[in-house]
């Protein structure tokens, strides 16, 4: 999909001309469809790969044992079926999205309950699958200093002064999800309008995805080619940037819209697994829109990260 750039983040870490190249490449990717295919980022591979197998151990529990962990959406737990609607985030009254999730978040408490009680709730942990605390625990914080590392790429390749972001992400939010997408023969026939994930834009700043390629997979969606499949690589992540990142950029990027497919006839039995990390800001950190010629539009005005995330998480829960 030419609409996707990819990138090399070792080509970045070179420094000089090189990295020169890789901004104006992101730039120029962001501006086509706010998403990124990329390599070079340094995770072992034999990390989510962990991650993803005890999941599904946990996934593969009775229903009534994983009822135990159950959440609210944004809650840390097993959020299970029919309790999201992504679509509802654009205003799309749809089906609930045929999935199932394992979150987990930030949890480095400021000592105000009323903060700590909205954006750092403590971690629960499957007693069931006690393997998934240390392999999720590692794999997240190698995703976060990968997701800062984007960010100073990103202010990079705007050819800011400083990097705003290094202030703006001392404590910020976090939550890891691992979704489960279960095959047509478990979930039966999808109603018309629903996806495994309904069309949407993300929230925040970065969003890492280490996904599994499907027939009911990820679509992604531009301009320029309308809904397509997203490429896929094995030795590279999906990076896509959310709501407040565009913002921030004064619309120059735009949130990347994407949507995953329901399962489909002639792969029923397909069942994938994939690990979202998305990264936002500090709960109280305040985001002005940069102003032309780098933004796009009329700087708006300054926005309080936890408020603007807030809107949007509560817009896709069902119920």
């Amino acid at each position: 999909m030419s609409s996707i750039a990819s990138l090399d983040l070792a080509r970045w870490r070179t420094g000089g001309e090189a990295a020169r190249t890789v901004e104006r490449e992101v730039d120029e990717g962001l501006r086509r469809a706010g998403f990124l295919l990329v390599h070079g980022h340094g995770i072992d591979p034999a990390l989510p790969a962990a991650v993803r197998a005890a999941a599904r151990r946990f996934f593969a529990l009775p229903g009534d044992v994983k009822q135990r962990y159950a959440v609210a959406v944004g809650g840390r737990g097993w959020i299970g079926p029919g309790r999201e609607a992504n679509g509802y985030a654009e205003g799309t009254e749809t089906p609930p999205d045929l999935k199932e999730t394992f979150a987990v978040g930030a949890d480095t408490a400021t000592g105000d309950p009323a903060i700590d009680q909205m954006w750092f709730l403590s971690n629960v942990w499957p007693a069931e699958v006690v393997e998934l605390r240390a392999l999720l625990t590692e794999y997240t914080a190698a995703v976060r200093t990968l997701s800062d590392e984007l960010l100073a790429l990103f202010a990079a390749a705007l050819a800011l002064p400083v990097n705003p972001f290094a202030d703006l992400a001392a404590r910020p939010t976090w939550t890891c999800n691992i979704n489960h997408y279960p095959p047509m023969t478990d979930v039966g026939e999808p109603e018309p309008g629903q996806f495994r994930i309904g069309p949407h834009t993300d929230f925040g700043t970065v969003t890492v995805l280490d996904r599994e390629p499907g027939a009911g997979g990820l679509q992604v969606y531009t301009e320029a080619d309308g809904w397509a499949d997203a490429p896929y690589d094995p030795a590279a992540l999906t990076v896509n940037i959310g709501d407040l990142l565009a913002y921030w950029s004064g619309e120059r990027w735009p949130s990347g819209r994407h949507r995953v497919l329901p399962p489909q006839p002639e792969a029923p039995e397909e069942d994938l697994v994939s690990l979202i990390y998305f990264y936002e800001l500090d709960h109280d950190a305040v985001v002005t829109p940069l102003a032309p010629p780098i933004g796009r539009v009329t700087q708006g005005p300054p926005v309080v990260s936890a408020d603007f995330l807030r809107i949007r998480l509560d817009a896709i829960t069902i119920g």
